[in-house]
């Protein structure tokens, strides 16, 4: 794994850091030791960095990133100590640290690059992104039936939206691991890279290359994909149609037919 961008990293917290390579921003879990399991730290910091990039205008595409050998996110913390809760007590904590639904607010492209462990919390993060790369070595799983409990970040509601219902009811009632092979075959994930050293310089090409993309379109297209999966078909073709109508006119449409005819690389300001 090499791409070099740490001169611009800039730290949230202990756990979660940003990295600036050009147009595209990086937001990095920093706890390997813990095979960056998902604390306090990381729920506060991973929305505080997304909102960062959201709003910086030379930012163009997202991908996130786990650092260390062992895996990209472990899920929750079991370390973390807790006092006796309630069910109430237990369900306004994870209604208040809903931390993982803060991408659906983000506009911009977001990738996540997985290796090793992907496991509970750290695939509900990773269903929550626009586009999954695994790496070879990749684990995915949602176990937590197995503990006697369910997939609380989203798990039950994104990972039918991604695979087929029936894929996912095998994964949920299961909580068997799943590899990269079969994590493609399914769908889980979108790509797979040709190995683990490869890993982020494939997905960070891949980002350069969404981040070159005229910046209204790149949100417009993914507003309107996302809501498919919750409108009926006549709203979403609306919907689409609205959308489609707002681009033509813009200065970056018409940059890309001059390009075109001129025969060069078009110039997007993302106006």
């Amino acid at each position: 794994m090499s791409v070099d961008v740490e001169a611009t990293a800039v730290a949230i917290n202990g756990a979660v850091k940003i990295v600036r390579d050009g147009a595209v921003g990086w937001v990095v879990l920093t706890r390997p030791g813990q095979i960056n399991a998902i604390n306090d730290d990381i729920r506060q910091g991973v929305p505080a960095a997304l909102a960062l990039l959201e709003g910086d205008c030379a930012v163009r595409a997202i991908a996130i990133r786990g650092e260390g050998e062992r895996g990209f996110c472990a899920g929750a913390d079991i370390k973390e100590k807790r006092g006796v809760e309630t069910s109430l007590d237990v369900r306004k904590r994870i209604e208040l640290s809903s931390w993982i639904d803060y991408l659906d607010r983000v506009s911009k492209p977001v990738v996540v690059a997985i290796h090793g462990y992907c496991m509970g919390g750290g695939l509900e993060f990773a269903l929550a992104a626009d586009i999954r790369v695994a790496a070879p070595d990749a684990i995915l799983a949602l176990p937590e039936t197995g503990l006697g409990l369910i997939p609380g970040g989203g798990g039950t509601q994104r990972l039918s939206r991604v695979v087929s219902p029936g894929h996912a009811m095998d994964m949920l009632l299961t909580g068997d691991r799943l590899d990269a092979a079969k994590a493609l075959s399914i769908g889980l994930v979108s790509r797979v890279s040709l190995s683990s050293d490869s890993l982020l310089d494939e997905v960070s090409a891949l980002a350069h290359k969404i981040a070159a993309k005229p910046p209204m379109a790149s949100a417009f297209v993914k507003r309107a994909a996302r809501a498919s999966l919750e409108m009926e078909l006549g709203a979403g073709l609306s919907l689409e149609r609205d959308l489609f109508s707002l681009l033509a006119t813009t200065k970056d449409a018409k940059e890309a037919a001059l390009a075109f005819g001129e025969r060069r690389q078009p110039v997007f300001t993302g106006e």
